[in-house]
């Protein structure tokens, strides 16, 4: 009976067993799976390389050079990163359908997971920036009042003071930016655009590019106020102002020299 007693097993044994058997299970998981899962991301990135490489020798190559290195007919592409790319081919710039002062805005050629192809190649050639998350682009929690002070201090010289447009020198224009996508108005202030500079991180922060967005879609919303007439650019009704003094006036002066030749003839009479 002792010899039995003392074989018999400690009533914590199997809990001890058990919790030894999920710390190596564990322990495995943890030293593979990550592994794993890291194989399967660079397997899908180098799949949208490849796929993107192939949309690149279509649609880009014949201008921009078989390796990117660009031609007479278009700029470098290495280093200009994911963000110039979406900007460009999202918004349809990219393909151009002819050479000219300016690419125009129009309907896309490709699909948002064929640019994202065609991003993954680009950023393979060079770093550059990348294409911004949708909270960074948000008009969320940011500073509308901050965002139009920015504005109007960087941006309203070309595109006027909400971003309606205007005309450059050369055949060139600074577009409306009215019902532009955030995310591009983002990428716009990254990368610099045709005629436009680039406002990089160190320039603009990234809170004052989220405030800059955040404020054009709100002046351009359909819930802004407007004062009424016409806006000259969102400057407020400052053209009938315009008006009245340049024709009113005119009048007025008109007039007066009627009255006073009318009275200078009186007298000779």
């Amino acid at each position: 009976m002792k010899k039995l007693s003392a074989r018999r097993r400690h009533p914590l044994a199997a809990v001890v067993v058990l919790l030894f058997a999920l710390a190596v299970t564990g322990g495995l998981y943890a030293a593979f799976a990550p592994a794993e899962s890291a194989k399967a991301d660079d397997s899908a990135q180098s799949l949208a390389i490849e796929e993107g490489k192939k949309l690149y020798a279509v649609g880009c190559a014949s201008c921009h050079g078989t390796g990117a290195q660009g031609t007479s007919d278009g700029p470098s592409l290495v280093g200009v990163g994911s963000a110039a790319v979406d900007f460009q081919v999202a918004t349809g710039r990219m393909p151009m359908q002819q050479q000219g002062a300016q690419a125009p805005r129009k309907k896309p050629v490709y699909t948002q997971a064929q640019i994202d192809q065609l991003s993954a190649y680009i950023s393979s050639l060079g770093a550059g920036p990348a294409a911004p998350t949708k909270d960074q682009y948000s008009p969320e929690g940011a500073d509308i009042a901050k965002g139009g002070e920015l504005f109007r201090l960087n941006c309203s010289q070309c595109h006027n003071f909400t971003g309606k447009g205007g005309a450059l020198s050369n055949g060139k224009f600074a577009p409306n930016l009215e019902g532009v996508d955030p995310k591009h108005l983002y990428e716009a202030m990254q990368t610099g655009p045709q005629n436009m500079p680039s406002f990089p991180d160190t320039v603009l922060s990234q809170k004052n590019k989220k405030d800059i967005v955040a404020y054009l879609d709100e002046v351009n919303s359909s819930k802004s106020e407007s004062p009424g007439g016409l806006g000259l650019g969102g400057f407020g009704p400052v053209s009938e102002g315009l008006f009245a003094w340049v024709f009113g006036l005119g009048a007025l002066i008109a007039v007066a020299i009627w009255v006073a030749a009318r009275t200078a003839k009186a007298k000779k009479s």
